[in-house]
């Protein structure tokens, strides 16, 4: 049964600035590395955001990420934060640059975007009591739990 999402995978230009954005300003820690024969040293990082759920590096992309548009494929991933206020100004005290504040999105959620330093987009997001998100998180019941 699947019980979860565990990783995101990014190729990635430079390592020292992708580490310094999620382990250093983001607050994640490096978990581990892998090596593969025949690839660049290392072949894989690992950060771990919390139990079971990780970001996987790439080092040695080569070129650059189109920003935005309606092409098909990645387009971005959402961290969930208990107090988006709170999170931005200690992303910011990390050194992160914060422009703007939390905008309320129509799934009723504040959210705010940024980008790590390959233009991958990242949304931040407090879910709400009235959005759709906590709406479906108290009707979760698991198949193997009625």
């Amino acid at each position: 049964m699947i019980t979860g999402l565990g990783h995101v995978a990014f190729r990635i230009t430079d390592l020292e600035k992708a580490l310094d954005f999620y382990c250093n300003k983001l607050g994640f820690r490096e978990a581990f590395r892998l090596e593969r024969e025949g690839e660049p040293s290392p072949w894989i990082v690992y950060i771990q955001v919390a139990p079971n759920q990780f970001i996987e590096l790439f080092p040695g992309a080569q070129g650059e990420n189109p920003a935005g548009g309606d092409k098909v494929g990645y387009n971005h991933f959402c961290l969930v934060v208990d107090d988006l206020s709170a999170t931005l100004e200690a992303l910011e005290k990390r050194g992160l640059t914060i422009s703007g504040g939390p905008q309320q999105g129509l799934d009723h959620n504040w959210q705010y975007w940024l980008n790590d330093p390959d233009g991958n987009a990242i949304e931040l997001m407090q879910i709400v009591a009235e959005s759709p998100h906590a709406a479906a998180e108290a009707s979760w019941v698991s198949p193997a739990k009625q």
